[in-house]
């Protein structure tokens, strides 16, 4: 059976494609991913492959790829991958985690805008609700980010830029760690938090050991009428806990991007929750962010799959060759210089530069 370079369970923009195809052999198979016996067969010759967020990769799967040699996504996370499995393969990850930092920024914003609105919504949704609800500006508002993690700390910036104050608690930093300092965001215990915001918004990243980490304990120092925002994974909240605390006014609405099986299992029990809203990882869902996206995966399968020492062996290179967050611009810069790689018919705006603008 002919090897196929790359396999895309998930496509990239057409041009990324395109200009992959120019380079590789690909096969675009999205139905794969929800087909795992045809997946295994198919993953028998393949190098590369592109997975959405469904597709686990395991060692399991690893045992139908032995020629695996790069595994890719599109969006921040790895949930779905079994990081110490691909180690021991000595199998690549691809993780495009920056691309969609500023379509996150920008949805937390829009979000916690309309939260702060009680009216804006049913509005939208054609009702007129009487007395009309009194909103808030969040300018003034004390705004806290539960999670800092390296690739969103645009969404400080943007919300910061309101005229909001902001308060953080992230069980991954120290409270003397520079990044407050830098982001401007005072760092402050859980209870504080809980008991000072406005308005709480969550990025944590995700560990098992964070399964219901947002419970009746943390939920009952709350400010009364607060409002979250969410582009975390709902695992993270403890559902009865965080029903009651919308039950006694604790928590005025809800907003969480990106439910988990969990939450979906129980959405038809929330019809008793007006404003408690839940959308489909929206936060992302921008064309500029797939594009982004794309690009950067196009180019570090290309640079994986064409790096070898003499021997014709995979030279031992870092595993990890994600978007850099920390020393690049969010805002596409306009100064940063179009990589080499980079074919002349891709805005550099668009096209993924060596640190990650």
């Amino acid at each position: 059976m002919e090897t196929i370079d790359i396999l895309l369970l998930e496509p990239l923009i057409a041009e990324a494609m395109a200009w992959l195809e120019g380079r590789h052999s690909i096969s675009v198979q999205p139905k794969l991913a929800s087909d795992e016996r045809a997946l295994r067969h198919k993953s028998d010759n393949v190098r590369a492959v592109v997975v959405p967020r469904e597709v686990k990769i395991n060692q399991e799967f690893l045992d139908f790829a032995p020629k695996l040699e790069v595994v890719a996504r599109l969006v921040l996370g790895r949930d779905n991958i079994d990081v110490v499995a691909c180690q021991k393969r000595n199998v690549k990850l691809v993780l495009a985690s920056s691309a969609n930092v500023r379509a996150q920024a920008e949805f937390v914003l829009a979000a916690l805008l309309a939260m702060f609105r009680p009216g804006f919504v049913p509005a939208l949704a054609g009702q007129k609700p009487a007395p009309l609800p009194r909103g808030r500006e969040i300018n003034g508002a004390t705004i806290g980010m539960l999670g800092l993690p390296k690739g969103l700390h645009a969404i400080t910036q943007l919300v910061s830029a309101m005229g909001a104050r902001l308060i953080g608690y992230d069980p991954t930093l120290h409270h003397n760690d520079p990044v407050w300092q830098q982001l401007r965001v005072q760092p402050v215990s859980l209870t504080e938090l809980m008991s000072l915001s406005d308005a709480v918004s969550v990025q944590m990243e995700y560990a098992s050991r964070y399964t219901a980490f947002i419970n009746d304990r943390m939920l009952a120092a709350c400010k009364r009428n607060q409002v979250w925002v969410s582009i975390s994974r709902s695992d993270l909240f403890d559902l009865p806990a965080v029903l009651q605390a919308m039950d006694d006014g604790r928590i005025n609405a809800l907003w969480i991007d990106g439910p988990d099986q969990k939450l979906l299992e129980n959405v038809a029990g929330l019809k008793n929750y007006p404003h408690f809203y839940v959308t489909h990882r929206l936060g992302s869902h921008t064309h500029e962010a797939r594009a982004r996206a794309s690009w950067y995966v196009a180019h570090r399968l290309h640079e994986a799959l064409e790096l070898r020492n003499p021997s014709g062996q995979g030279v031992q290179s870092p595993m990890m060759l994600e978007l850099p967050g920390e020393n690049s611009s969010l805002w596409g810069d306009s100064r940063a210089s179009k990589p080499a790689s980079v074919p002349p018919s891709i805005p550099s705006s668009i096209a993924p530069s060596p640190n990650g603008r």
